[in-house]
């Protein structure tokens, strides 16, 4: 028996969400379907509500449902202090951590030219007009520690400071709490290489 259109449509829709599979996408529909039609509703009209509002902030590239979001519009940050993220996720763990005084530019993505991500898909000429504006000061790249966040880092940084900024990268190591016997070789020679001393 061949499923209707409409919920092969279903289907085939949820698994654009990463990590959900064929089989994950047809439980879901059938969930969504069969035991919860009102959360269905709810799901599809906050997704509508989400494309119709939520663009880009100006400043920092974030998502917003103004021109320039609530963080950017803060007196309370240091504007000197621009944190360059790769998501907006990144720019959420920061803020969770309550440590970070600056603002924000989120990349939307890292350099990665075998998928086709170059300097215009993450938006580096916002990122250049947004630092060099003569507020910023400091530029902290704070992308991942992949590949590509390497590589994005390095790249970012070179164009900044042949721009005069001072630029920094976030440190790695070992977590907090963490016991040197369940920490990979690569994490424990990165955070000897990193080693401050003791005052």
């Amino acid at each position: 028996m061949k499923s209707p259109s409409s919920l092969d449509e279903l289907i085939a829709a949820l698994r654009c969400l990463p990590g959900v599979g064929p089989r994950s996408a047809q439980r879901m529909a059938y969930h969504l379907l069969q035991r919860d039609q009102p959360g269905a509703a709810r799901l599809g009209a906050a997704l509508t509500r989400a494309l119709e509002r939520i663009r880009h902030c100006e400043r920092c590239n974030s998502f917003a449902e103004e021109a320039v979001c609530e963080l950017c519009r803060s007196p309370r940050r240091d504007a000197a202090l621009l944190c360059v993220v790769e998501s907006p996720g990144d720019l959420l763990m920061i803020e969770q951590a309550r440590c970070y005084p600056g603002l924000y530019f989120v990349l939307m993505g890292a350099l990665s030219p075998l998928d086709g991500v170059g300097p215009k898909e993450i938006h580096l000429d916002r990122l250049l007009k947004r630092a060099t504006d003569g507020t910023v000061r400091e530029a902290i790249l704070a992308t991942n520690f992949t590949v590509e966040g390497e590589a994005t880092a390095h790249y970012v940084g070179e164009l900044l400071r042949e721009r005069g900024l001072k630029v920094s990268r976030i440190a790695r190591g070992l977590p907090v709490g963490g016991e040197l016997e369940h920490v990979d070789s690569g994490t424990l020679a990165q955070a000897l290489m990193e080693r401050r001393e003791v005052s």
